[in-house]
């Protein structure tokens, strides 16, 4: 019932439809509160918090996935590259407990999330989790001293945390209808001020530009290869994998429990490849062992997916399992701007 609601009002979201109308009073309701919110810390009638090192916040205002991950991983490589020692906080998504969190590489996905994970394990940089930004934030400070500026991921609407650089994310749904919460995708109106724009598609048209605001810049996740869970250093081309599968008839399946399921799979009928379909819920736990009845040769998961698949003794040693990695790629103008924003950037 919970995903043919969630199914439902996903594919409300991207038209003005009779669900979409019915929901609209409701909206303006929903956006008189989040701005009355975003007032109040603007007043300092809520306490908004900040930290002795610029802070660089990635967020979307579009729910749900539009490529936050591999866009925080980008963003840390690129400061890194100029000089600067970042370090990351995330609310971690069905992390244990509320107090802030270490990540490392060997953490478990059910302790510090699945999307922290993934990003302690491709920057190396030192990663924190925690509900509260602010404290997160300070826990990292006191553990790495060397950090001069922090990336907090998925924290736009965490107005306890002062920021000093913005970065909106969509991607091509763009808006979608436009509608705020509960009858669009949503959480803040479009002309919300930000820093920059940035449009996760193949192709960022005139149309889908204006539906974002801003002035845009395009990102597009390239992944060309998989790897064996058993063994990541054992690669295949996924063109080579399209052909093998045309010449010899193997089956493959794609799965992902990523917040836009569409997109990797789009991503790999790129490639060339032809294969079955089996979309999960974001987050998915893979508890319910999906694959135990799956008749395939191959199946192709994300690496969100795959941190928590590699942590379970019945998956991490099936070697029907491969990793598809991706990679952000951006304008290098973009990074130019971000870094300097940085480094104008006055301190506590």
């Amino acid at each position: 019932m919970k995903s043919f609601l969630e199914s439902t009002l996903t594919r409300a979201w991207l038209h003005r439809g009779a669900l979409a109308c019915a929901l609209w009073p409701v909206s303006l309701l929903f956006h008189a509160v989040s701005r009355l919110r975003a007032r109040l810390f603007g007043a300092g009638l809520l306490t908004s918090h900040r930290l002795p090192v610029p802070v660089v916040v990635v967020g979307n205002i579009f729910i749900g996935g539009t490529g936050k991950t591999p866009l925080t991983i980008w963003l840390a490589v690129t400061l890194r590259a100029a000089g600067f020692n970042p370090g990351i906080i995330s609310r971690g998504h069905g992390a244990a407990g509320s107090a802030p969190r270490a990540v490392t590489p060997d953490s478990l996905a059910q302790d510090v999330g699945d999307e922290p994970l993934l990003i302690a394990r491709r920057t190396g940089c030192p990663v924190m989790v925690g509900r509260d930004r602010p404290a997160a934030g300070r826990a990292l400070l006191a553990a790495n001293t060397q950090v001069d500026v922090i990336i907090s991921d998925d924290g736009l609407q965490h107005y306890a945390l002062k920021r000093d650089v913005e970065i909106v994310l969509f991607d091509g749904r763009g808006a979608g209808n436009g509608f705020l919460l509960p009858a669009g995708p949503l959480r803040e109106p479009v002309s919300r001020q930000r820093d920059f724009t940035i449009v996760n598609a193949p192709l960022l048209t005139p149309r889908l530009a204006a539906t974002v605001g801003g002035q845009p810049f395009r990102m597009q996740l390239a992944g060309t290869v998989a790897e064996r869970l058993t063994a990541r250093a054992t690669r295949m081309a996924l063109a080579d994998l399209a052909d093998l599968a045309d010449l010899k008839g193997k089956r493959i399946l794609a799965a992902a429990g990523i917040g836009n399921p569409g997109r990797f799979f789009a991503m790999l009928r790129a490639q060339g490849l032809h294969f079955a379909e089996l979309p999960l819920p974001d987050h998915h736990d893979f508890l319910d062992q999906p694959f135990a009845r799956v008749d395939a040769d191959f199946i192709l998961i994300t690496e969100k997916d795959a941190v928590k698949c590699g942590q379970i003794e019945h998956l991490r040693n099936d070697p029907r399992l491969w990793v598809v990695p991706v990679t952000a790629q951006l304008d290098g103008a973009l990074a130019e701007q971000i870094v300097e924003k940085c480094r104008g950037c006055s301190t506590a």
